[in-house]
């Protein structure tokens, strides 16, 4: 059944349509689970804020989401039931920001939809290197995973490209100021399916706890593909249980794969049990919920989901509309 949802999904070229484009497969299964349990974590001031990605800084549990309208950038601490401004919105060149990833080093990346990715100091909120993308060719730059080494990979959505900074990069990135290109690690483009020019494929993307290989998904195709490191070895993962397709943001825990689905009236988190050499992933739930809010993304920490409510298709850029305010992130609990 699956197979068959793949062959037939919707080529777009816009960020509209594979957010709200859902299946029949999706459809037909979709439904709410009564083992989960979904509950507001924090509110986001702002009435255009359209949150989507998230992050959590590893030492103080604080948590960091970024607005698409500007390019803001929100902290929650623990127990805070507001976020406040981290950094404010249209800084150092952000335009829309994206996913996000904390290091080990208390440094923020920041990924920006048209430009590149801007990485912070926490502690003193100061630009420590700015990457952009080396060419003109249509771009949105996405996701970012980290190995344990330091290594960041960042999806490239439109040219499906995975770009690389390793931890020599970004210190001389620091040392030298201004404007870096990203160098590009691994292109998928020759390996995805075929879809039309400018199509959104590459999106979220995971890096195996020890380093073996990252995963990435493409939202359009319904695949995921494995990345073996250092090699770079591309494989698709084989799925069974259940369709990946408009898999946005992901966590990988444990050999547990949480994916956020952004479909319009079906909005989704699935669950997925990743075989131990990262070549197989089988379906074991899927959660199905308006009250999770278009969700783009979600991380796992202390025994929870924490589901960015992104209300893109409230008025954002995938629909029209009212978004219901204020805006927020999401804690699911049983999944």
């Amino acid at each position: 059944m699956y197979r068959t949802v793949r062959r037939h999904v919707i080529v777009v070229a816009t960020l509209t349509v594979p957010l709200l484009a859902g299946s029949a497969a999706q459809a037909a299964g979709a439904s709410a689970d009564a083992q989960a349990r979904i509950s507001t974590a924090f509110e986001i001031p702002g009435d255009r804020v359209y949150p989507e990605g998230i992050a959590a800084d590893p030492y103080t549990g604080d948590l960091y989401t970024g607005s698409y309208e500007g390019g803001a950038i929100y902290r929650a601490r623990p127990g805070q039931r507001v976020a406040e401004e981290f950094l404010p919105a249209r800084g150092d060149g952000r335009s829309q920001a994206l996913g996000l990833e904390v290091d080990r080093s208390r440094r923020l990346w920041v990924m920006d939809r048209l430009t590149g990715l801007a990485v912070y100091d926490i502690p003193s909120r100061r630009l420590v290197a700015r990457f952009v993308v080396p060419n003109q060719d249509p771009r949105l730059v996405n996701d970012v995973a980290i190995t344990p080494d330091g290594t960041a990979y960042i999806t490239e959505s439109r040219q499906a490209i995975v770009y690389r900074v390793t931890p020599k990069q970004l210190a001389d990135a620091a040392e030298q100021g201004g404007e870096v290109p990203l160098t590009p690690a691994f292109d998928l483009s020759e390996v995805v399916e075929p879809h039309a020019p400018n199509t959104i494929t590459l999106n979220g993307i995971v890096a195996e706890p020890s380093g073996r290989y990252l995963l990435t998904v493409d939202m359009t195709g319904a695949d995921l593909y494995r990345i073996a490191l250092p090699s770079g070895k591309v494989e698709k993962v084989a799925l069974s249980g259940g369709s990946i397709l408009t898999g946005d943001g992901m966590e990988l825990q444990r050999g547990t794969l949480w994916v956020a689905h952004p479909i319009a009236n079906a909005y989704a988190i699935s669950k997925w049990r990743i075989g131990s050499d990262g070549r197989t992933a089988h379906m074991t739930r899927r959660l199905t919920d308006a009250a999770l809010g278009t969700p783009t993304t979600l991380l796992r920490k202390n025994g929870k989901l924490y589901v960015v409510r992104s209300q893109f298709d409230k008025g954002g850029p995938t629909g029209p509309g009212t978004p219901q305010l204020p805006f927020s992130v999401a804690s699911v609990r049983g999944l």
